[in-house]
């Protein structure tokens, strides 16, 4: 599980530096401020999570015996990164406001891998 956390976690910071360029550079023009504002936010907490995602890699792979909140921490940043930032970045692009909607469940994803990583330091022997 650390090899997958660890690749994901780079793809997804890389993917998050290419996101923020491509807001910077290509989107400035092309969309409204705010838009760009809510690309952004996306972005960071994309890169945020796949840093906390590379942590989750490398205490698996020190760990003997993780406990499976920690495995589970890690899978509850991907899915926030895909759900939170992803409906970020496609609300951005279209425009749809509903699209914002989904975001708090992405968010609620990211909270409970942190709740998640707590939970599995605690538990540490």
């Amino acid at each position: 599980m650390a090899r997958i956390f660890l690749s994901l976690a780079a793809i997804l910071a890389g993917l998050s530096v290419a996101a923020g360029a491509f807001g910077s550079h290509a989107l400035r023009e092309k969309i409204s401020d705010r838009s760009l504002e809510i690309f952004e936010v996306g972005a960071r907490y994309q890169m945020y999570h796949a840093l906390a995602l590379l942590v989750v890699a490398l205490l698996l792979s020190r760990i003997e015996s993780p406990p499976a909140t920690m495995i589970a921490s890690g899978w509850l940043f991907i899915i926030g990164i895909v759900i939170f930032s992803g409906s970020l970045y496609a609300l951005s692009l279209s425009g749809v406001k509903s699209l914002g909607a989904i975001a708090p469940l992405g968010g609620a994803a990211f909270l409970a891998g942190w709740g998640a990583l707590a939970f599995a330091a605690w538990s540490l022997k």
